[in-house]
């Protein structure tokens, strides 16, 4: 999943970022409202982190600019102000969660994997197509029989946005979009790689290639 993590602190914001990666994000991060609005408009992120009080561009003016351009990515706003005055704002402008500073990492953890589910229109965090199962806090693949797979960070984000789109065509490079951040390598041949490796756990043909197109994830009966 790929993130856009908009902070201005010179500390947190490249904590969180490395943080999140290990937690099987993809984060792109951003200490400018300006770029921000820019990047969320132009880049196809699966949720947003958002800070309200930025050096050029106050965060809700952000966010309002994201949902007059019809922007549906959830975004939590994460953020020292923690009047209810300005909660309320915050939602108003169209945040779906709200989180203070000082915070606890696990409840951020769980706060954007709930946005996620719910985005998808899932309720339990363990994502489960057909007869596979995602097991999103250990970062593993449940198979039949229990028999579960630990997968590497680029592996999970991948099978991860392959089975929340089963049955659809998805082309190489709207999984590089969801899968690498910006500043990482985006060769075409990566992804091949990627599935090939997941293959080798999966049960075969769940991951058809459909030649010219791209790929498509079949769990396979429940």
């Amino acid at each position: 999943m790929r993130l856009l993590l908009v902070e201005d602190d010179p500390k947190l914001g490249p904590h969180l970022q490395k943080d999140l990666q290990g937690r099987g994000y993809a984060v792109d991060l951003t200490s400018s409202g300006e770029e921000a609005e820019y990047m969320g408009q132009e880049v196809p992120y699966d949720i947003i982190i958002l800070d309200l009080g930025l050096p050029d561009k106050p965060g809700t003016e952000v966010l309002k600019a994201w949902r007059r351009e019809s922007l549906s990515t959830p975004v939590l706003i994460l953020t020292a102000r923690d009047s209810w005055q300005e909660k309320v704002e915050g939602f108003q402008a169209g945040a779906d969660d709200y989180l203070a500073k000082p915070f606890h990492f696990e409840e951020l953890v769980e706060r954007l994997a709930a946005l996620i589910r719910r985005a998808n229109g899932r309720a339990t965090p363990v994502l489960e197509v057909g007869s596979l199962k995602l097991d999103e806090a250990g970062q593993s693949v449940i198979l039949v029989g229990g028999t579960s797979h630990s997968l590497t960070g680029t592996e999970y984000r991948l099978l991860h946005y392959l089975m929340l789109n089963p049955g659809k065509i998805l082309s190489k490079s709207t999984l590089t979009e969801h899968v690498y951040e910006f500043d990482a390598d985006k060769d075409s041949n990566v992804i091949e790689v990627y599935i090939r490796r997941l293959r080798k756990i999966l049960p075969d043909g769940m991951i058809r290639t459909l030649r010219g197109q791209g790929y498509m994830f079949d769990g396979g009966p429940a």
